[in-house]
């Protein structure tokens, strides 16, 4: 294991993100044993902030003018990689957000639809599973006129590609994480009785779904 891997994975840890042996159901409502809960990431600022330096780090040679990431712990992402990007460069890097509208996303608040026109944009992600949510946030982008220099992610636990994501020039993930999921049909976890996780994922709902 290399060593930012290993010290990513040691933040994760630390901060309770990193949960096995458990039944979990995934927003895709594939099942399986494993998650990262990015929001247990979240309020510690010192970790977060270790973490979105190092993706800042990988794209400090990319002329990055601005910092786009998916609502709503994206927000925060976004304006850590935007702050560590312009300590680095010694230049201002802006911050943006993408609202979740019909569907999509739009790239609007702050100004966005100006700001972004012909500037190069990093788009930030935290935990990549099937890249839909990344790839419909880079179409945003190129709406509104930015060009979309790569993609960061914290984790990558869908073995998500540059194709995957609407051919972005780079993909830089700090871990990259293959996670076993199985349709409901063939869930081991849920022939042998065992209890699904309410707490995270799509948990709670599943449940209350199989009750109906």
């Amino acid at each position: 294991m290399d060593v930012t891997k290993r010290k990513v994975l040691g933040i994760l840890n630390k901060v309770g993100a990193v949960i096995t042996d458990s039944h979990i159901v995934y927003a895709s409502w594939l099942h399986g044993t494993a998650y990262i809960d990015k929001d247990a990431l979240y309020p510690h600022t010192k970790e977060t902030s270790r973490l979105c330096r190092e993706i800042a780090e990988q794209f400090s040679d990319d002329d990055v003018e601005a910092v786009v990431a998916p609502e709503k712990g994206g927000i925060i992402l976004s304006q850590w990689v935007a702050f560590h990007l312009s300590k680095i460069t010694g230049r201002e890097v802006l911050a943006f957000y993408a609202e979740k509208k019909s569907g999509g996303f739009i790239v609007e608040r702050g100004g966005a639809r100006t700001q972004l026109r012909g500037r190069n944009v990093l788009v930030v992600e935290d935990v990549l599973t099937t890249g839909r949510s990344a790839k419909l946030v880079i179409e945003a982008v190129r709406v509104v006129g930015g060009t979309v220099i790569g993609l960061g992610a914290l984790v990558n636990r869908g073995g998500i590609t540059l194709k995957d994501t609407g051919n972005v020039p780079r993909l830089i993930s700090l871990v990259n994480i293959k996670l076993n999921v199985w349709d409901k049909k063939d869930c081991f976890l849920c022939r042998d009785g065992v209890p699904v996780n309410a707490d995270i994922g799509r948990g709670l709902e599943f449940l209350a779904n199989q009750e109906k």
